[in-house]
């Protein structure tokens, strides 16, 4: 079966990541990785605080990206001014408000908007909901799953000098990597706001969901934070190791997006063509596809056919769409020519 429904990796690790594994020195294991005469949190932290130029303190880590913003929503939806609300985006991923209810929390969604062939955020309405319900926490994704927009960091950083310090920022960049190679914002962002924290991972540009391995970076002040999520005695030796390589190699994942590119380029041009469907813009490893209803039944038949799955989306207002994973060239053929086949029938 070949799965382009959950946004995993279909291409090969950088050489670097595979001779982390093949060398790992294996005595490692027989200490933690915290380094206690420095108080830092572990080889990974300190890498990050060097490549990223933030102060290690600023630094989280943790079991993949949903870890980070699972401690993030059930941290400040427990404080003790009792303010339960979360505001997340109107499409995203379901896991969010999974766990803001772990912890009995309040989620309302604000509003995507539809411009051409993208979805956009609209600034003011999420600026009016955060005046109107004083939420604990405004949750963005950037780029958005499913839809594939994201913020610039022009915008994030007015969109944060609307949003009022009792209000925690959480920012989920799992795709972030994908749009640019510029990380220089972060910093500036992070020292600037008091309030903020941005959630990265190596699950999706760096092609490694099977290691479990996220991080990010959050405000000097937000230190309670800190103190919760850190995990005493470190992180796991052969994660981080992996971790770092993947981070050196990082050539070898920006040829590889390139092409999912270029396959994107494709889906727009070959199916954004074709009567009643739509391909929206995307600055993921996805792409959102919009085709008429009534061929659900015939593209799912045919997608089990060539022994493809693909993610049709089931929520209001978007359940005329799927998503599927941008794959390796040759997977992209197939699911092009699929489409191509039951919509021209």
């Amino acid at each position: 079966m070949n799965y382009l429904d959950r946004n995993e990796f279909n291409y090969t690790p950088s050489e670097e990541v595979v001779a982390a594994l093949k060398n790992f020195d294996i005595n490692k294991l027989c200490f933690y990785t915290r380094i206690y005469d420095e108080g830092k949190k572990s080889i990974l932290s300190i890498y990050l605080s060097k490549e990223y130029d933030i102060d290690e303190s600023q630094i989280l880590l943790g079991y993949g990206g949903e870890d980070i913003l699972k401690q993030a929503v059930h941290f400040f939806l427990t404080e003790n001014d009792g303010n339960k609300t979360i505001l997340i985006p109107k499409f995203s991923w379901w896991y969010y408000k999974s766990i803001a209810d772990e912890v009995n929390g309040r989620t309302l969604q604000y509003s995507l908007f539809e411009e051409g062939n993208t979805y956009k955020y609209d600034i003011s309405i999420m600026q009016e909901m955060v005046e109107r319900e004083k939420p604990k926490i405004l949750l963005i994704a950037s780029p958005n799953n499913p839809t594939g927009n994201g913020l610039t960091p022009k915008q994030l950083d007015s969109l944060l000098s609307s949003i009022p310090k009792t209000t925690t920022i959480v920012v989920d960049e799992a795709y972030a990597s994908f749009v640019s190679n510029d990380t220089n914002y972060i910093k500036v962002l992070v020292n600037k706001y008091s309030n903020l924290i941005i959630s990265r991972t190596l699950s999706k540009f760096y092609g490694l969901p099977g290691l479990r391995m996220g991080f990010g970076f959050m405000s000097k002040e937000l230190t309670p934070f800190s103190k919760y999520s850190n995990k005493y005695l470190g992180y796991n030796r052969i994660s981080e190791d992996i971790a770092i390589a993947a981070l050196k190699s990082t050539d070898h994942y920006r040829y590889i997006a390139d092409q999912m590119n270029a396959s994107r380029n494709w889906y727009e041009k070959e199916i954004g063509t074709l009567p009643g469907f739509k391909v929206y813009k995307s600055v993921a490893n996805f792409i959102l596809i919009k085709y008429p209803i009534e061929l659900k039944e015939s593209l799912q038949k045919a997608f089990k056919d060539e022994d493809y799955k693909v993610k049709f989306m089931n929520e209001p207002d978007i359940n005329t769409h799927l998503r599927i994973t941008l794959g390796r060239p040759e997977q992209n053929r197939i699911m092009i020519d699929t489409i191509k086949n039951i919509a021209t029938r």
